[in-house]
């Protein structure tokens, strides 16, 4: 009996044995799969849209509060300046396309990143693409100082645009401190180096400073949006106040350049072009690990046709047209 519990043992020993086999040459096909999908999205990127006969405009979205550097966390709802950046880039090197649309919908932000994608936005006209901004609900501050490098505005008449205006504001605890007498020990090199600390209130010179601050910022503001709308600053200065302006009013106020949405800008594609118009939207790129949790994550280790569409649908992520 001995003899036969110990070959029961062994083949039992060999059957895990070769589903361990089989389970590795499965996820190597797998990685083999994957690594293949990552290089065919950085090719399909190194290319651009193949050239159709057709007009070919590349749509970015701006959607979010406009920052210099990905935030991090479980929300997305931020424009960070390099990855806009990054697809404009993208467009100017690409020969088969020919224009691009900007999507909007960002109540503004930093105003560093709205003047780098600005920039951006410019060096992209140089480059004979024509730019339109569509400002769909929101469109506003550094929202519409991005769409004022454009070479035409769509807005809707309900949008929310204009806001011309610059804010910097912080919380002042320094009453909740004394109340409950807690002692604020301030030690600093340079007299206004903690200008700002929430823990002790603003001396009339600091305000002045952050003010002087401000305005700048302000004109910079202003200097543009007259530059880019062939407007004079002194008319920019009469709704230069902050306020929000629908989008009916910015028309009248040659803040945009026509009202309306997609339909609006593929017609001014159209005329101008004079030809049928293909829209290929930029989304962020997947990367490995994305293509690859993904693949594990929907379709486990199912070989064949259910991951092939995974890498198919992760691949088409990147540019959907």
């Amino acid at each position: 009996m001995l003899p036969s519990f110990k070959a029961k043992r062994v083949l039992g020993d060999i059957m895990e044995t070769k589903k361990s086999n089989i389970l590795l040459v499965v996820f190597l096909v797998i990685f083999v799969l994957a690594i293949v999908a990552v290089f065919g999205c950085l090719i399909y990127k190194a290319i651009g849209s193949i050239d159709n006969g057709k007009t070919n405009v590349a749509i970015i979205p701006v959607k979010g509060i406009i920052v210099s550097s990905d935030p991090g966390g479980l929300l997305n709802d931020f424009v960070v300046s390099s990855q806009i950046i990054e697809k404009i880039e993208m467009a100017e090197e690409d020969p088969t396309i020919d224009a691009v649309l900007f999507e909007i919908n960002s109540p503004g932000g930093s105003a560093v990143a709205s003047d780098e994608i600005g920039q951006a936005i410019k060096k992209l006209k140089k480059a004979n693409k024509t730019t339109v901004a569509w400002i769909r609900e929101v469109g506003a501050s550094g929202g519409y100082w991005i769409a004022s490098n454009s070479d035409h505005i769509i807005a809707n008449r309900m949008s929310f645009t204009g806001s011309i205006g610059v804010i910097a504001s912080y919380l002042d605890f320094s009453g909740f401190i004394e109340k409950h007498d807690v002692t604020y020990q301030r030690m600093v090199a340079g007299e206004h180096k903690d200008m700002g600390s929430p823990f002790k209130e603003l001396s009339k010179e600091e305000e002045n400073i952050f003010q002087e601050q401000l305005n700048q910022i302000h004109e910079y503001f202003i200097a543009e949006v007259a530059e880019n709308r062939k407007l004079t600053e002194e008319q920019v200065k009469e709704f230069a106040d902050g306020s929000g302006i629908l989008g009916i009013k910015a028309f009248k106020l040659g803040l945009v350049d026509e009202l309306g949405g997609k339909d609006e800008a593929e017609a001014y594609f159209n005329e101008k072009f004079g030809e049928e118009i293909n829209f290929i939207y930029y989304s962020d790129p997947s990367s490995f690990f994305d293509i690859f949790s993904g693949v594990i994550s929907k379709h486990g280790f199912n070989v064949g046709n259910g991951i092939g569409k995974a890498l198919v649908s992760q691949q088409d992520s990147l540019i959907q047209t």
